[in-house]
């Protein structure tokens, strides 16, 4: 890899097959009653906790080695499916997502500690608040509205639902291609130790 060339990245949490089955079986309901929804696909799915846009290889290793220390002393935890969302809201929703339950106290814990050390290092904070959730879909038109979105999707997501452990932190690269995102996974930072991806 050379050292000036750019890498578009961010750090997140993989979904197990169960869990992006489970969101699949989600969408499949949608579809036939949302219309003009650009759906995410559930392969390609993850939990998000930070994204850094482009950054070059030293930026890579100055953030592997915040991530690193923030999580050696934090356990596995548990997570689930939790309510239906939307932004901005789930009354005029222009992305629908579900939340996430289980253990997020101790993820909003670990996501702030990772967020401040980043901050003191130069990456810039992001400016909206952390809310654990897992995009579904967005709407085609860049300022459209989904119809509909919080009557029928309230009915269709249970909270609570779909229970996984958390053992690992993975940093991916995003490539952008005309089929859509392609995501390599760089480096995993499994919880209480760290290893680099062969």
């Amino acid at each position: 890899m050379k050292e000036d060339k750019p890498l578009r990245i961010f750090l997140a949490i993989a979904l197990p097959p169960d869990i992006r089955d489970l969101i699949k079986d989600i969408q499949e309901k949608l579809k036939p009653v949302l219309k003009g929804i650009r759906w995410v696909r559930p392969e390609v799915m993850h939990l998000t906790l930070k994204f850094f846009g482009d950054v070059v290889q030293g930026d890579i290793v100055r953030i592997s080695d915040v991530v690193t220390r923030r999580v050696v002393n934090n356990t596995p935890m548990e997570l689930s499916i939790g309510s239906p969302g939307g932004f901005p809201s789930l009354k005029k929703p222009r992305v629908l997502w579900v939340g996430i339950g289980g253990d997020t106290q101790r993820l909003a814990v670990l996501q702030e500690t990772i967020e401040n050390d980043l901050e003191k290092c130069g990456f810039p904070r992001e400016k909206r608040s952390f809310t654990p959730h897992l995009t579904l879909g967005r709407a085609v038109s860049r300022n459209g509205v989904i119809p509909g979105g919080e009557d029928v999707f309230g009915k269709t997501v249970k909270s609570d639902t779909g229970r996984f452990d958390v053992r690992e932190l993975i940093l991916f690269e995003s490539e952008l291609r005309p089929g859509g995102a392609v995501y390599k996974k760089l480096a995993g930072f499994p919880l209480g130790r760290y290893r680099i991806q062969d």
